[in-house]
């Protein structure tokens, strides 16, 4: 049976967190680690965390739910503290407010790898992703769709899988930990070179056919845009090349004038 390992970071995001756990504590499917990240809030995130790992053993689900509150460096270096403490097969990170769709989000994922695999456990699943409010009622589906066949050249046309939406084989990403000498977007960095490592290694990426991923309107990168436009262009330089970057902005622009 495939193991997922959710990494959810936080900080001070005891508002919001209460559906992200509970969308994962309602999973279906048993064989689920749940790392909480915590850096060192301030407010009541830890104790909403805890209360929720005591549910999950009073339940007697099959989950694993650790928690660690600490100082820590930034987002990016909360999530590679959780991929250095992964078992599970699969890594995903779901932040506070992000959640998964519904129940049997986990489940269906594992019978369609199961469906499809050809013995070797694909480097990457990723799917759908819907745009939530803070009350997690859908606004609408995210504006970039996933193509049917991803490699790390598709990301040149933008980020087409939602970071939450995509599942890492967890060997992989630890071995990819966060560049974190970008502070904005080096989630984007870190799927790329996924995919990479997996073209490499001749390991095929596995499309799933439904949402997979609730993302909460307004993330971090939403709140720093300009910077993160800047950090997206130096990302896409190192990987696509100057020319092909400036070429692929200069489409993006007429694509938004066309749009008017």
């Amino acid at each position: 049976m495939i193991k997922f390992t959710i990494i959810t970071c936080t900080y001070n995001a005891a508002e919001v967190i209460k559906p992200t756990l509970d969308s994962i504590l309602n999973q279906t499917w048993a064989p689920v680690e749940h790392l909480i990240i915590d850096g060192a809030s301030k407010d009541d995130t830890v104790k909403v965390a805890e209360a929720y790992r005591q549910r999950s053993l009073e339940e007697e689900t099959e989950h694993e739910v650790r928690i660690i509150s600490e100082p820590d460096r930034g987002l990016y270096d909360a999530m590679n503290k959780g991929l250095r403490l992964a078992t599970g097969d699969y890594v995903v990170f779901l932040n506070a407010g992000d959640s998964l769709p519904d129940d049997t989000t986990l489940e269906k994922i594992s019978n369609d790898v199961n469906e499809r695999s050809d013995g070797k456990l694909p480097a990457v699943l990723y799917g759908d992703t819907n745009i939530v409010d803070d009350k997690g009622i859908v606004l609408h589906p995210r504006r970039l769709a996933p193509p049917d066949n991803l490699n790390w050249r598709s990301f040149r046309h933008g980020m087409l899988v939602c970071h939450q939406a995509f599942y890492a084989r967890t060997d992989i990403a630890r071995a990819t930990p966060y560049d974190l000498r970008y502070r904005f977007s080096a989630d984007v960095d870190w799927c790329i070179r996924i995919m990479e490592h997996a073209e490499r290694e001749h390991l095929h990426l596995l499309r799933l056919p439904e949402v997979v991923a609730d993302y909460l309107d307004g993330g971090m990168t939403n709140k720093n845009h300009r910077a993160s436009l800047f950090e997206r262009f130096r990302i896409m330089r190192r990987h696509y090349g100057l020319f092909t970057t400036l070429a692929m902005h200069a489409w993006f622009i007429a694509r938004a004038v066309l749009k008017k």
